[in-house]
């Protein structure tokens, strides 16, 4: 992410707007210190990215996933069946 110092950001303001509205979110520093980020409003806050179960119905896990390949990963460790 782009870091633009205090004075750049107020010299380049429309340009810099347009780069956070297409996208591309940008840090405003003053004094090498960052101060705010600035983002696009339509951007998805990274809180309601909804990550666990973003899959829930497109795949079945079979009832014995956890038994699954035993025998062979017994065998390959010398364990007795």
């Amino acid at each position: 992410m782009q870091t633009i110092n205090i004075h750049e950001a107020k010299t380049h303001l429309s340009r810099l707007v347009e780069m956070a509205a297409s996208g591309e979110p940008f840090i405003i520093a003053k004094a090498g210190k960052p101060m705010v980020k600035v983002v696009a409003l339509d951007a998805p806050d990274k809180s309601s990215i909804r990550r666990i179960g973003f899959m829930e119905g497109e795949i079945n896990v079979p009832d014995d996933f956890d038994r699954m390949g035993h025998e062979e990963i017994q065998k390959l460790f010398g364990g007795a069946e």
